[in-house]
């Protein structure tokens, strides 16, 4: 037998978990689009310590010393050893320091660097195309020559790169200026929508 007050009691219970559970979705969905979900301005652990601000800040050192398949490839490449301890060898010689990178020249192995903005697999992303372009640098990356340890600047999400890539293809009219020149590459029409090629799928998934 239930009580007087007990279709008062469940219907308070549940009103209660309906309201946390939209509670809950609201408190997700805040944090899937915030920074720290995206792992924004947090530094990864690198091998040696290591500073943009005094390398590309300080030394001027152009990025393409260190990324040195940047302007020719789809990884930007990351310094071996040998290109570390080309100048350290000499400069700044702190062999407590430079352990990792004596080991992994004499072990003829890459320097096991954390990239901080690596994208997923299933994403296609060429970095020479985009520097053919005039993309720079900075806008994916932030300001690294002020950075005394690299963090990740930008989301880096879907969304973030499609609002850029809309951008582009609305200043060209529809034609990709990362894509080869060619009518494959131009804006298809898909159910009376045009599509640029900037903005379609199959330009930056696999």
């Amino acid at each position: 037998m239930f009580g007087r007050g007990a279709d008062s009691r469940f219907k308070w219970v549940l009103w209660l978990s309906a309201t946390a559970a939209l509670l809950c979705l609201v408190v997700a969905f805040v944090h899937v689009r915030s920074d720290a979900a995206w792992s924004v301005g947090q530094p990864a652990r690198q091998p040696i310590p290591f500073s943009h601000a005094v390398h590309a800040g300080g030394l001027e050192l152009d990025c393409r010393f260190c990324h040195a398949s940047v302007e020719r490839s789809a990884a930007a490449g990351m310094p071996t050893a040998e290109t570390c301890l080309g100048c350290h060898a000499r400069v700044w010689a702190v062999k407590s320091q430079f352990a990792p990178l004596t080991t992994a020249l004499a072990l003829n192995t890459p320097v096991p660097w954390a990239s901080v903005s690596r994208l997923p697999d299933h994403v296609r992303f060429h970095h020479g195309a985009h520097l053919r372009v005039g993309v720079g640098c900075q806008t994916c990356h932030g300001a690294v020559e002020e950075m005394p340890r690299t963090v990740k600047a930008e989301t880096l999400s879907m969304g973030w790169c499609v609002a850029c890539h809309t951008q582009a293809a609305t200043e060209r009219a529809g034609e990709s200026p990362l894509l080869p020149a060619s009518s494959a590459w131009r804006t298809i029409t898909h159910q009376g929508i045009e599509i640029p090629a900037l903005t379609r799928c199959s330009t930056c998934h696999r």
